[in-house]
């Protein structure tokens, strides 16, 4: 809510928020956005070790009562590292999201680490907990600084609950 100077009366305002979603290729980013937006958009390409994969970019909104979340997936390979200096420009806050079946390795060291030094604030959500060989415990331990939370791409109702939750945390974006 705003106060409104001329009118001296109070308005209501949208919140917006700008959230990029980073992680490793097949890490579920895309999944993620097209169950938070049916209607989300997704630019990819054919790719042999999977069906298709994300060349530029996922978008998709969410609305949580007054507040409007533009979602940006990254794509997940190292060669495009400019893109995802592109795409994060100007956000508010970031899910770094991590298949929790892999190890840790140097994509998700290097994008936690970027997330970090930037000061920009972010959570972890592990995705895929549901398979066999899950290291949740590996991931909670490693990256204890950070809120980890337990977030399956697939499942609508938690993935709104835990970034509902996240955004109740941020500032919003200057809405102009």
């Amino acid at each position: 809510m705003v106060m409104c100077a001329e009118w001296k009366s109070y308005v209501m305002v949208e919140e917006k928020y700008k959230i990029v979603i980073f992680g490793a290729f097949g890490a579920g980013k895309s999944t993620l956005i097209q169950t938070l937006d049916p209607q989300a958009k997704h630019i990819e390409a054919d790719c042999p070790v999977k069906y298709s994969t994300t060349i530029a970019l996922d978008y998709g909104r969410v609305q949580f009562g007054e507040r409007r979340v533009y979602l940006y997936g990254t794509p997940g390979q190292e060669r495009f590292e400019f893109a995802r200096k592109i795409i994060g420009k100007g956000m508010d806050g970031a899910i770094l999201l991590i298949d929790a079946t892999m190890d840790v390795d140097d994509f998700v060291v290097n994008m936690y680490t970027s997330l970090v030094d930037s000061g920009i604030p972010f959570i972890i959500f592990l995705n895929k907990t549901d398979l066999d060989g899950t290291k949740t415990g590996m991931f909670r331990e490693r990256f204890a600084a950070v809120d980890v939370n337990i977030v399956s791409a697939k499942d609508r109702n938690l993935a709104r609950e835990t970034l509902s939750a996240f955004i109740e945390k941020l500032r919003p974006h200057n809405c102009g």
